[in-house]
């Protein structure tokens, strides 16, 4: 079974954010969910997303980053949308990864230094039609890291909404988080 670190996106750690987790440790997976926003929760995206810009993107990223040093290197790093930043960059540059789950964003890989680790399997999930994905250059880098990565695999759903995969908010669309779960799930059966 694989050890999952689980990052939350802009909303902060919502109930469906543990859910999430709480459904890949039902399928036996060991699973880390922490509070990058040191117990905040904004109902409003936008408030959470100006919250993380006061804060610094720099700071989320290093508040990810403390987290995992406590933890073994073995690890599948996962992010939701602004959770995707401490993933991909421990993805890509801590010793040891063993994948990377990215749901509703990606980042080119010249951001965390370059290259995408050579055996590090990553899946990429979004919404065909999301705003955020489509029109801010995540599907892009989404599709550019599949083109350059052998264990690379993206999943476009169809639909608009950003954070499709959270129960706890109205952007959630249970045929495409089932989908999606079952993808992830397999991807972790397949860890290494």
């Amino acid at each position: 079974m694989a050890e999952v670190l689980v990052f939350h996106h802009g909303h902060g750690l919502t109930s469906g954010v543990h859910e999430f987790a709480e459904g890949l440790r039902r399928a036996g997976h060991t699973v880390h969910i922490p509070d990058l926003y040191e117990g905040r929760v904004f109902d409003d995206l936008e408030e959470g997303v100006a919250y993380a810009q006061e804060v610094g993107f720099g700071t989320i990223i290093e508040r990810g980053r403390a987290v995992a040093d406590g933890l073994p290197g073995e690890l599948v790093y996962a992010g939701f949308s602004l959770g995707v930043l401490p993933a991909q960059m421990l993805a890509q540059s801590r010793a040891g990864a063993k994948g990377a789950l990215l749901f509703h964003a990606c980042v080119p890989t010249s951001e965390f230094g370059g290259a995408w680790p050579e055996g590090v399997p990553v899946q990429i999930h979004g919404m065909d039609a999301d705003e955020f994905f489509v029109a801010e250059g995540d599907l892009e880098a989404a599709r550019a890291l599949v083109l350059s990565t052998p264990d690379a695999e993206l999943f476009l759903y169809p639909g608009d909404q950003h954070l499709f995969a959270d129960t706890s908010l109205p952007s959630y669309d249970e045929q495409a988080a089932a989908l999606m779960t079952e993808r992830v799930l397999a991807f972790l059966e397949g860890v290494k």
